[in-house]
């Protein structure tokens, strides 16, 4: 954990106002990670909220253990995600069309199409992975993390990350080539 994060952490267990500071820090993050798994945006602000708010009401609670701050946080947003699905009886489900679909500027309407059936039948394919493994494409791609940091996340070591993403994308090469898509070897 960082020494900057460590202090603000110290100050904020001390004195309330200052958990705005760690607040501002980490909003923005942990709202494009929950906004990538409910593809809503009013779902993700208010799920943004509780998981601040939680975080605020458990932080006498949170030990420095070399963890980053931001691991708990993104399992705070985990949970509040998994229960705002089961809530509502819903199939997990990761908003990627953000991430995927782009304007392709000077294309040949064949290819574009053809591109959109792609992006929808990848998209169809995450849709049904379990929860887990959404859970690691969007750490991995929306957010960029490491396998380290999906790791502290996560509740896995590195390897088991890596083993674990490297399942993912067999399993998902497997189900695009069961709906007749030519899948690159370059992938997994």
């Amino acid at each position: 954990m960082e020494e900057h994060d460590r202090l603000l952490i110290e100050r904020a267990q001390k004195d309330p106002l200052a958990f705005a500071a760690l607040y501002e820090m980490y909003v923005d993050r942990m709202y494009n990670y929950i906004y990538q798994r409910t593809g809503s945006h009013p779902d993700a602000e208010d799920l943004t909220a509780r998981t601040f708010l939680k975080a605020f009401a458990n932080l006498e609670r949170f030990t420095c253990r070399g963890v980053p701050f931001s691991a708990w946080l993104y399992r705070i947003a985990h949970n509040a995600v998994v229960n705002w699905y089961r809530d509502r009886s819903r199939h997990p489900m990761v908003s990627l069309d953000s991430l995927v679909a782009q304007a392709r500027v000077g294309e040949r309407p064949e290819d574009s199409a053809q591109a959109r059936e792609e992006e929808s039948a990848l998209l169809d394919a995450i849709h049904r992975l379990p929860s887990e493994r959404q859970h690691l494409l969007v750490l991995k791609f929306s957010e960029g993390l490491s396998n380290v940091e999906i790791g502290q996340i996560m509740g896995r070591t590195e390897g088991a990350v890596k083993s674990l993403y490297h399942r993912t994308l067999l399993d998902l090469r497997e189900m695009l080539e069961k709906n007749g898509m030519d899948v690159d070897d370059n992938g997994a």
